[in-house]
């Protein structure tokens, strides 16, 4: 996901969870995600969203692989989570 600016995973954070507060339908949305993660622009965060929103795209499409995940207390790989939670998990 990169934009013109980088973003620190403090950033990210803050950002993930003011599209929580502020959905499509907020008044003044992208200056309020702006306000909350601090340090970005306007501009910078409508780039920052258009590269998820392609990023999940990509995800949903398959052509993004998913990392394996290792079995606590094992040495099996496997996905802890089946296709349908995992998308369902990432959508906004």
């Amino acid at each position: 996901m990169a934009s013109g600016s980088s973003w620190t995973p403090k950033q990210n954070k803050l950002f993930e969870n003011a599209l929580v507060t502020y959905d499509k339908d907020t008044p003044e949305r992208w200056h309020n995600l702006a306000r909350a993660v601090g340090g970005k622009t306007v501009e910078e965060v409508k780039i920052h969203y258009q590269n998820l929103v392609e990023d999940l795209k990509q995800i949903e499409s398959g052509q993004v692989p998913l990392p394996p995940y290792k079995k606590a207390g094992g040495n099996k790989a496997y996905n802890y989570m089946n296709e349908e939670q995992r998308m369902r998990n990432l959508r906004l």
